[in-house]
Protein backbone atom coordinates (compact mmCIF):
# COMPACT_ATOMS: atom_id res chain seq x y z
CA UNK A 1 0.00 0.00 0.00
CA UNK A 2 0.97 3.48 -0.71
CA UNK A 3 -0.64 6.50 1.14
CA UNK A 4 -0.99 9.81 -1.12
CA UNK A 5 -0.78 12.83 -0.10
CA UNK A 6 -3.18 15.61 -0.58
CA UNK A 7 -0.68 17.68 -2.80
CA UNK A 8 0.42 14.91 -5.11
CA UNK A 9 -3.79 14.67 -5.82
CA UNK A 10 -3.82 18.28 -6.17
CA UNK A 11 -0.88 17.92 -8.70
CA UNK A 12 -2.42 15.23 -10.11
CA UNK A 13 -5.81 17.55 -10.88
CA UNK A 14 -3.64 20.38 -12.22
CA UNK A 15 -2.30 17.37 -15.12
CA UNK A 16 1.48 17.44 -13.66
CA UNK A 17 2.62 15.10 -16.26
CA UNK A 18 5.44 13.96 -14.03
CA UNK A 19 2.90 13.04 -11.46
CA UNK A 20 0.04 11.67 -13.55
CA UNK A 21 2.52 9.33 -15.41
CA UNK A 22 3.64 8.29 -11.35
CA UNK A 23 0.51 7.51 -10.43
CA UNK A 24 -0.85 5.17 -13.64
CA UNK A 25 2.42 3.03 -13.16
CA UNK A 26 0.86 1.90 -9.29
CA UNK A 27 -1.98 -0.27 -9.18
CA UNK A 28 -5.07 1.64 -8.01
CA UNK A 29 -5.83 -1.26 -5.45
CA UNK A 30 -2.42 0.18 -3.97
CA UNK A 31 -3.37 3.34 -3.49
CA UNK A 32 -4.72 4.47 0.10
CA UNK A 33 -6.05 7.48 1.52
CA UNK A 34 -6.93 8.89 4.80
CA UNK A 35 -9.61 10.91 6.74
CA UNK A 36 -7.46 14.27 6.64
CA UNK A 37 -6.44 13.81 2.32
CA UNK A 38 -10.28 13.45 1.52
CA UNK A 39 -11.46 16.36 3.93
CA UNK A 40 -8.38 18.80 2.43
CA UNK A 41 -9.33 17.60 -0.84
CA UNK A 42 -12.99 18.32 -0.51
CA UNK A 43 -12.19 21.65 1.01
CA UNK A 44 -10.68 22.61 -2.12
CA UNK A 45 -12.67 21.69 -4.61
CA UNK A 46 -14.00 24.87 -6.35
CA UNK A 47 -17.24 23.97 -7.85
CA UNK A 48 -19.80 21.32 -7.13
CA UNK A 49 -18.67 19.34 -10.27
CA UNK A 50 -15.08 19.42 -9.11
CA UNK A 51 -16.27 18.46 -6.03
CA UNK A 52 -18.27 15.29 -7.34
CA UNK A 53 -15.35 14.13 -9.43
CA UNK A 54 -12.96 14.06 -6.09
CA UNK A 55 -15.65 12.55 -4.31
CA UNK A 56 -15.92 9.63 -7.09
CA UNK A 57 -12.27 9.44 -7.07
CA UNK A 58 -11.69 8.66 -3.19
CA UNK A 59 -14.48 6.03 -3.27
CA UNK A 60 -12.67 3.82 -5.52
CA UNK A 61 -9.62 4.11 -3.17
CA UNK A 62 -9.50 2.50 0.34
CA UNK A 63 -9.99 4.89 3.09
CA UNK A 64 -7.95 4.94 6.46
CA UNK A 65 -9.45 6.06 9.41
CA UNK A 66 -7.70 8.51 11.83
CA UNK A 67 -7.43 5.19 14.60
CA UNK A 68 -6.95 7.19 18.99
CA UNK A 69 -3.52 5.76 18.13
CA UNK A 70 -2.94 7.62 14.99
CA UNK A 71 -4.02 10.89 16.83
CA UNK A 72 -2.15 9.80 19.97
CA UNK A 73 1.37 9.42 17.42
CA UNK A 74 0.65 12.75 15.23
CA UNK A 75 0.22 14.56 18.28
CA UNK A 76 3.88 13.44 19.34
CA UNK A 77 4.94 14.37 15.79
CA UNK A 78 3.82 17.82 16.55
CA UNK A 79 5.27 17.78 19.68
CA UNK A 80 8.66 16.93 18.49
CA UNK A 81 8.86 18.74 14.71
CA UNK A 82 6.36 22.33 15.47
CA UNK A 83 9.14 24.41 16.19
CA UNK A 84 11.92 23.08 13.77
CA UNK A 85 9.65 21.72 10.66
CA UNK A 86 6.49 23.91 11.58
CA UNK A 87 5.03 20.50 10.70
CA UNK A 88 1.21 20.85 11.20
CA UNK A 89 -1.51 18.39 12.62
CA UNK A 90 -2.82 17.66 9.11
CA UNK A 91 0.42 16.81 8.18
CA UNK A 92 1.20 14.91 10.91
CA UNK A 93 -1.77 13.14 11.01
CA UNK A 94 -0.79 11.76 7.47
CA UNK A 95 2.66 11.16 8.51
CA UNK A 96 1.39 9.10 11.44
CA UNK A 97 -0.83 7.38 9.41
CA UNK A 98 1.74 5.81 6.94
CA UNK A 99 4.16 5.19 10.18
CA UNK A 100 1.35 2.98 12.00
CA UNK A 101 0.25 0.96 9.08
CA UNK A 102 3.76 0.90 8.17
CA UNK A 103 3.33 2.03 4.69
CA UNK A 104 4.94 4.46 1.98
CA UNK A 105 4.06 7.68 2.11
CA UNK A 106 4.17 9.28 -1.55
CA UNK A 107 4.46 12.91 -1.20
CA UNK A 108 4.95 15.94 -3.34
CA UNK A 109 9.11 15.16 -3.76
CA UNK A 110 9.56 12.13 -2.96
CA UNK A 111 8.22 8.25 -1.64
CA UNK A 112 9.09 7.53 1.81
CA UNK A 113 9.20 4.25 3.29
CA UNK A 114 11.04 3.03 6.81
CA UNK A 115 13.55 1.51 4.31
CA UNK A 116 13.75 3.97 1.32
CA UNK A 117 13.30 6.74 -0.47
CA UNK A 118 12.60 7.05 -4.01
Amino acid sequence: MILVDTNIFIEFYKNNNDICEILENIDVQEIVVNDVVCAELYYGAVNKRELNDIVADMEKLSILSILPQISKLAVNLVKQFCLSHKLKLPDALIAATALFYDIELYQRFSIYSKSKTL
